[in-house]
């Protein structure tokens, strides 16, 4: 077999390659995933390594393939912190609830963020990937907002 890169023959290749997807994928189902976001001392930052970057990327680029998600990357609807909020608290399309009581399973159980948790998120996400917006929102702030409620329709 012709050697491609760096001596690797085509197979060894492929070989590799589906071994590291294989990786990532025992890593994207880590049980420490949920219980991540049901801590209370946890980062904006880590919310989104553990939450959000599975659909929205790494860098907040966004993907297109069995489903659409947007980015994140300089993008101006986060100018409202407010629409990031409500996005998170409510789900948006294909996106989950983050804000559902327990009792709201819909699809599949729901990870729980608390109002501060949201906050975090969203200043992070507000302030990285090529966003500036400078306006800092506080737990009370999205404790104000409308919240999925207990009887809801999913």
């Amino acid at each position: 077999m012709r050697a491609l890169f760096g001596g690797l023959t085509l197979r060894r290749l492929v070989i590799a390659l589906l071994v590291a997807g294989i990786v990532a994928a025992a890593q994207a189902d880590d049980p420490s995933f949920a219980v991540m976001a049901t801590l209370s001392n946890v980062s904006g930052e880590d919310i989104y390594n553990r939450i959000c970057q599975g659909c929205h990327m790494a860098h907040g680029e966004g993907a297109i393939g069995a489903g659409r998600y947007p980015k994140l990357a300089d993008d101006s609807t986060l100018a409202s912190w407010r629409y990031a909020a409500l996005t998170v608290l409510q789900g948006r399309n294909n996106m989950p609830a983050f804000s559902a009581p327990p009792q709201l399973e819909w699809d599949s159980p729901t990870l729980h963020l608390s109002d501060a948790q949201v906050a975090d998120v969203v200043n992070y996400v507000r302030s990285h990937f090529g966003n500036n917006y400078k306006e800092r929102v506080t737990a009370d702030d999205v404790a104000k907002l409308p919240h999925p409620a207990v009887g809801a329709a999913p």
